[in-house]
């Protein structure tokens, strides 16, 4: 992949989250899987190779990224792999007619924290409607001031950190680039809290 703008780059999380992927792949198979922002699909080509009904998805309004889905779907001999346009923070048909999910997988999603409460609510509606979902995420951490869990509390949402060597995703050659700057990469499981009285 040559261009590295978002969702035609394979980015350190990307490999971080296919490594988790990889790690427990007995967990993804036979599951119903969307990745979100997908842009190369790394993750959800790996779930698709563990066995998983994956579903890749990004903005409606980025075409070259979906195509970049289709791609890497046609390359790993994963022709049948559907590709939806779906639009964090947007009620679409698409979005409204999915199937049933068992995981959902994003890889440097909350990257821009101006998108963030739009993925979180794509989340929530998603967790919602699959209340025994999960949302498996890897983020690089690029800022102190980065949080969403003022979100997460909003959002009713949980999560859980997970240590990249309980899945031997610590090595440096694993996760490393050629990006400047410090690449911290760390990921989370989120659910839906447990309401009060259950």
């Amino acid at each position: 992949v040559l261009d590295s703008q978002y969702g035609t780059y394979v980015w350190p999380c990307a490999v971080v989250l296919a490594q988790y992927l990889w790690a427990h792949r007995r967990s993804p198979a036979g599951k119903r899987v969307l990745e979100i922002g997908a842009g190369v699909s790394l993750p959800g080509v790996v779930a698709a190779r563990c066995g998983a009904q994956v579903i890749l998805s990004d903005s409606e309004e980025l075409p070259q990224c979906l195509q970049s889905c289709r791609s890497s779907c046609l390359m790993n001999r994963l022709p049948h792999v559907p590709v939806l346009g779906l639009t964090w923070g947007r009620v679409s048909p698409e979005l409204l007619s999915l199937a049933p999910i068992d995981i959902i997988l994003g890889s440097d999603v909350f990257f821009d924290p101006k998108d963030f409460e739009d993925i979180l609510t794509t989340i929530y509606f998603l967790l919602e409607k699959n209340p025994h979902a999960q949302f498996w995420t890897t983020y690089q951490v690029r800022s102190a001031d980065w949080s969403i869990e003022a979100l997460l509390y909003k959002w009713n949402l949980k999560s859980i950190h997970v240590p990249l060597h309980s899945f031997g995703a610590d090595k440096e050659h694993l996760a490393s680039s050629s990006m400047p700057g410090r690449h911290t990469i760390e990921m989370m499981i989120i659910s839906l809290a447990q309401s009060e009285g259950t």
